[in-house]
């Protein structure tokens, strides 16, 4: 599952440098038309999910038709029963009585169980705080004041493990926040696609090659790459190698975010640098010099 560097809140600019603005088209801008017949623009999301209603009120411009009492009692009455019944199912364990069809086959399950009773031990890797934050984010992207930014690897290997690929990857995203916050004026959620993203869903669960058939690599978190019976085997083990690859990307991208790293003026100079070996430099000096002024 892909982890998001939404704990760092210095990725995120700051709200009195710019204007937030809602994605919808403004009538100034609207294009030259023949007809006398009013334009007419779409109507702003009426209701979200907000994680906190008190923090991020959401209100309509439009005064909502009233409903039979009856009905209305009635359709509440069947919703809040669904959500009891949802919550009291849910557990950490649930899915197992779920349908699988992207689960690995271990040849081994008293070795599998083994490890996941470790891994139940093991601190957790993103705490409630920063998923809490993350959703509000994603609130005030989702009704337009916001946009969201998410890249990464399709899959993290066991062999690219190494600071400056995760600092490159980190890198390139502040840059493109820095870009699209400078185009859209309007504040920029970064999530990345990394500490975490190891398994690949396959279509197949075998693969052959001149004649041999073996099972299909899922991810190094489940099997290995190499085209042999003993790399395609399911290994357990490497969900804890997994784990440990993980915390130890996150925190390393904490420090990048709060150790000054991610400083806007920083990102900007990046922007300069990249345009000397660009063969459109002059274009690109001048968006950079652009957005420097901006911020």
């Amino acid at each position: 599952m892909a982890l998001s560097t939404s704990s760092t809140n210095s990725l995120l600019p700051n709200k009195s440098l710019i204007q937030t603005q809602p994605l919808l088209p403004s009538p100034k801008h609207a294009l030259p038309t023949n007809s006398t017949k009013p334009v007419k623009f779409p109507q702003p999301i009426s209701a979200v999910y907000s994680p906190d209603s008190s923090k991020n009120p959401i209100t309509s411009d439009k005064t909502p038709k009233p409903s039979p009492p009856a009905a209305t009692s009635s359709t509440a009455a069947v919703a809040v029963t669904k959500t009891d019944q949802v919550c009291k199912k849910w557990s950490v364990d649930s899915w197992r009585s779920k349908r699988a069809l992207q689960l690995p086959e271990y040849p081994n399950k008293d070795d599998l169980e083994s490890v996941l009773k470790t891994i139940e031990d093991f601190p957790p890797i993103v705490f409630a705080g920063e998923a809490r934050s993350l959703e509000e984010r994603l609130g005030e992207a989702a009704i337009g004041k916001a946009f969201l930014l998410q890249g990464g690897d399709c899959a993290e290997s066991f062999k690219e493990f190494n600071a400056v690929n995760i600092r490159d990857t980190f890198r390139i995203l502040l840059q493109m926040g820095a870009v699209l916050m400078f185009g859209g004026q309007m504040p920029v959620v970064k999530v990345g696609r990394m500490a975490g993203q190891f398994a690949k869903p396959r279509s197949d669960p075998f693969e052959e090659k001149d004649g041999v058939k073996l099972p299909s690599y899922r991810g190094d978190n489940v099997n290995g790459d190499a085209f042999d019976e003993k790399s395609r085997i399911p290994d357990p083990q490497r969900m804890i190698r997994a784990y440990c690859q993980s915390a130890a990307t996150l925190n390393l991208l904490r420090a990048f975010a709060k150790g000054g790293y991610a400083a806007m003026q920083r990102i900007n100079q990046w922007n300069l640098d990249f345009t000397e070996h660009s063969e459109q430099g002059d274009r690109y000096r001048e968006l950079a010099h652009r957005v420097d002024e901006a911020l």
